[in-house]
């Protein structure tokens, strides 16, 4: 996936300026999908070259003025026949895992240590996915939109306790091997 496409799905949610764009991006898509606010505002530029986003400018007392972006005909057709393309898996980049091949070569203490850590950043992460699950979606009728975004959610919630689970097994076994 492109950045191109991430942004055209942010903005079938609504029009939005490239600021609440990338507040956004930043709490939704930015979950499994990183892009800075400088990149996000570059691919609008691109967007709307290519008639995929149209933007009008409104007008702000004592503000600059706000431009509005919004999905084109074009755009929602884009989205479709991007939709139909098969997805390709996800490279895995991770030097912690990496580290790992070289166990007879590491420094043990900090190599848990820095497992340790990771454990809490999934723990983080997946806190913070309980949190936006209870106040967008518990408890709630979901229109179909929103049913897309909560599939998201609960796979991102189930990946980061998986990935807890793993890390702490690697943890428990390097204690195995040092102890």
């Amino acid at each position: 996936m492109a950045l191109a496409e991430a942004i055209l799905v942010c903005l079938t949610d609504r029009p939005m300026s490239g600021y609440d764009l990338a507040k956004t991006f930043d709490a939704s898509i930015g979950f499994f999908w990183r892009a800075s606010h400088q990149q996000v505002y570059r691919e609008l530029a691109r967007l709307r070259e290519r008639g995929l986003v149209e933007s009008r400018e409104i007008e702000q007392k004592g503000k600059p003025n706000r431009i509005i972006h919004t999905i084109t005909k074009t755009g929602k057709e884009f989205i479709q026949a991007w939709s139909v393309k098969p997805c390709r898996m996800p490279s895995v980049k991770d030097e912690l895992l990496v580290k790992l091949y070289a166990l007879d070569d590491v420094d043990m203490p900090a190599l848990r240590e820095q497992l340790e850590v990771r454990v809490d950043q999934h723990k983080a992460k997946m806190d913070a996915y309980l949190r936006i699950k209870e106040r967008f979606y518990d408890k709630k009728t979901l229109s179909r939109h929103q049913k897309g975004k909560y599939i998201a959610l609960t796979m991102g919630i189930s990946n980061q306790v998986e990935m807890i689970t793993s890390f702490e097994k690697a943890i428990t076994m390097l204690g195995e091997i040092d102890g």
